[in-house]
This record gives C-alpha cells, structure tokens and sequence, in this order.
C-alpha cells in the first residue's frame, strides 16, 4: 500500500539540516574576545574530532561490509558535529548568539542553534569508497565558503580521515562585515545573516555526505534563513517513529576519545618500529647501520656537528656502547688526493679549525654551513689531539667507540690543502635497534586492542536500551 502525503510544492529538505535564530539583542563588542572565550570547547572539540575521524573510518568499515551505519557511533559523531555547530553559530561561523555554547553532545531544545541527521537505515555499500571523489565539487564550493578550513582536511580510502570547520573565505568576511555594522549600529544585518546561514548550511551538508551519513547526494541549493526547507506533513494516522534511545554520557564520551588517543599513538609507534626494522635490514653493512651524502668545500674541512654523548661515568658509557656500538666514519675522496679523517674532542678541533675556512654538516638532510676564515690548516697528521684517525689515497675509515664528552668528525685533505670533496659514510652497530623496533610493534598492538576495547565498551554501553549507569 502506497501512502500519499499532502505537500507544497519546494525543494526536498536534506537529511542534515542545521537551524538557527538570530538571538537579538547582541553586544556591540562581545564579538572581539569570542576567539578567548571559546578556548576551553576547542580543546574539548580537538579531542573529539579526533574520536570522530576514529569512529568514522570503523563506520565506514561496517558500511562497506553490512550497509547499516552503526547506530551508537553516528549518534556520537552527530553529536560533534552538534557541539561544533553551536561553538561556530557562538563564534566566527556567525555570530548569531551572545549565548555561551553548552559543553554537550545532545541537543539542547531552548539553544539558537540546532543541528540534526536523520539515521539512515540502509547505505549503498560500495558508495563508501567513493563519496569522497564524488564530492569533490562540492568541497570546491565549500572551500570558497569557508576559506582554509572546511569540514574535510585529508582522505583515505575507505574515509574521511579528519574533518575541521573554520571562519574563513566568505563566510568570514560576510561575518566580518556584520561583526562591524553590530559594532556601530548594534544590530546585525539580516541579508548578512541569511546569506551566512545559507552557505554553513551547505557546508553542514558537504561534511555529512562524506561522513557517510547519508546516500542523498547534497543539492547545488542555497537555502538561505534561519530555517531549513520544510518536509512534507505525514499522514495523521502515522505515528513518527520512535527515537532509539542511545545515551553517550561524559563517561563513555571520554572513554572514546582515550581510545582514539590510543589507537593515534599505535599508529605512530608501529610507523616507527616499522621504519627501524627497514633500517637495520635494508641499511645495515657489515654490521654498521648507515647514511651517506657527498660534501664539497672550496675550504680547508668537513666539521660535523658535535657528537654529545651526554655521559660522563663509566658505567653511563658501558650503557652506552650496549645500545648504540661502534660508530665508524668512512670517507671515499673524489679523485687522487689522499683524505683524512678523524674524531676529536670538540675544544681540540675547534681551536684547529679557528679561523680558518670550512663547512660544518649539522645533518645530513640539511644544507652545510659555511665558516669563513682567512687562516691556513697546518696538516691534520702533525696534531695528537686525534681520538682515532686515518689518512691516505682511497677510502679511509675510522671505528670509534662511545666516549664522554663531546665529539667532532673533521675531514679534510691529508696535507691541510684547501679544497675538500668527498663522500662521508656515517654509521652506528645500534645492537639494540631490532630489539627497539620490535618493542614499539608490541607496544603499538597492546595500545591498538586498549583503545579499541574502550571505544567497543563505550558503543555497546551507549546502544544499551536499558543504560542507567553514568559512566
């Protein structure tokens, strides 16, 4: 049976909507300290974008897989996406309303501006894995409207990876303009507010679409006012359906957002264990893990940057030696002139390269510095001052172990002669380096299942129909 509903002709309201009331009368002057007084809900609002973009890539994973948007999860991200419609309608996204925002994710019936999706029951599976490319046009216009800063910063594949919303673009400056003529006239301008309401409203539905939360592709519309198009009345005998009664209290809220931290921080633990297990297997000769780069100075030496152990008893050196080994220094010359190479007590090579001209290498991804000088280098051989060294034609290499005190590599000619290119090859044993990596893959495993345990506990307590505890 077919159930017909009267209505007006217009257009179909979306199924994210955003309203808002201009809440006159407004201070001439409370607009310019906003920015301060928000601060404490930007800090909350960070942490729970973060759990939004978590929440949202595992919706996306459920979607893809069942077609049904888990319902607890985009009863919380509605929730945000609520909360940061209220801090913007307070601040720079309008500045309808001298009202201090309410630190929640419900709605709040007797708040100026509200913020409502409807749930979907059934979402296109492959769709998710596309919306982001579909709604590039719209995120063009979107970023017109809202400058830099628009729900969406970064993708993946399967979903938005991190949303923020600023002030900026045109609804800024049409922000600004009001912000003025309310300075002066103490009213806000109504065409102003219209227009602004009219393309945060695009901007609520842009961000919605790819969150996932909706298969109805946003409308190329300007829906300007405080209120959205209305739907159509129902027939009176159908009941509107009953709300699901999920309940995100304060205490599952941050057991989400401790999750997301969690599964953020186990994200870069296993990039980190995973970029020294590369090292030690791909950059690891003859024991010695390695990095190279070619250096060329019309001066008289190639200074490293001091070495600074940060030890100074024996038993801080043996630590020392376990964990990082032998560090060799090889150095292949550019043609026939025969190198030197050595490592010395930092005060020693600075009073030997005093004055004279060279460049000092502080990394090797950055460019060298140059130190001018008009003195002359005395041979390096003709100085005792040498940890270890080594001097002729050919690569030359020295094998150092860790020692207190602050240390320099110099490398130069073997006769002192300005002039000086060649490929310096620095390396370290690190015998502790596959025993590290591996740690921070444990630790990442062990920070992944903790934060997904929260946030599991805090979605099945929050779909709980029967939920009376707070936490």
């Amino acid at each position: 049976m077919t159930t017909t509903v009267d209505r007006e002709r217009g257009p179909e309201p979306y199924p994210a909507r955003i309203s808002a009331r201009l809440d006159e009368p407004l201070s001439r002057w409370l607009w310019l300290v906003k920015w301060i007084l928000a601060i404490p809900h930007y800090f909350v609002l960070a942490l729970l974008w973060l759990a939004y973009v978590v929440l949202t890539l595992v919706a996306g994973v459920a979607i893809l897989f069942t077609g049904r948007y888990p319902r607890s999860i985009f009863d919380f991200n509605v929730g945000v996406m609520r909360w940061s419609w209220r801090v913007h309608y307070y601040t720079y996204a309008a500045l309808g309303t001298d009202r201090y925002p309410p630190f929640t994710l419900a709605e709040v019936p007797d708040y100026p501006a509200k913020l409502t999706v409807d749930y979907p029951e059934q979402l296109n599976r492959p769709l998710v894995l596309v919306k982001w490319l579909l709604v590039i046009p719209h995120l063009i216009i979107v970023g017109v409207f809202a400058g830099g800063g628009i729900w969406l910063t970064t993708t993946t594949d399967t979903g938005p990876r991190g949303f923020q919303w600023a002030a900026g673009g045109l609804i800024g400056v049409l922000v600004l303009f009001a912000a003025i003529a309310l300075l002066f006239t103490g009213r806000y301008p109504r065409p102003i507010f219209d227009f602004v309401l009219g393309m945060d409203r695009w901007v609520v539905r842009t961000g919605a679409y790819f969150a996932l939360m909706t298969d109805e592709y946003p409308p190329f519309r300007m829906d300007l006012g405080e209120t959205e198009p209305e739907a159509p009345a129902p027939v009176p005998h159908e009941p509107p359906p009953e709300p699901v009664p999920h309940r995100w209290t304060a205490g599952k809220v941050t057991m989400v957002v401790i999750g997301a931290l969690l599964a953020l921080i186990s994200m870069g633990t296993v990039t980190g264990g995973v970029t020294l297990l590369y090292y030690d297997q791909v950059h690891r000769e003859d024991g010695f893990v390695s990095t190279s780069r070619t250096f060329s100075t019309d001066g008289y030496a190639i200074a490293g940057n001091e070495i600074e152990t940060g030890v100074a008893g024996e038993g801080e050196v043996a630590v020392l030696r376990a964990l990082v080994g032998d560090v060799r220094v090889e150095v292949r010359p550019v043609g026939d002139e025969p190198v030197f190479v050595g490592v010395a007590p930092a005060a020693a090579a600075d009073r030997y390269l005093q004055g004279v001209s060279h460049i000092e290498v502080d990394n090797f991804d950055n460019a060298p510095v140059e130190r001018a000088g008009a003195g002359v280098l005395s041979p390096p051989g003709d100085s005792e001052f040498w940890a270890v060294s080594a001097s002729g034609t050919g690569p030359q290499a020295v094998t150092w172990s860790a020692a207190p005190g602050d240390w320099v590599v110099v490398v130069t000619n073997a006769d002192g002669s300005p002039g000086v290119t060649a490929t310096v090859e620095v390396g370290a044993e690190v015998p502790a380096l596959p025993l590290v990596a591996v740690g921070l893959l444990v630790l990442s495993a062990v920070l992944l299942v903790i934060g997904g345990a929260l946030i599991a506990v805090a979605i099945n307590r929050a779909t709980a129909p029967q939920e009376t505890s707070s936490a």
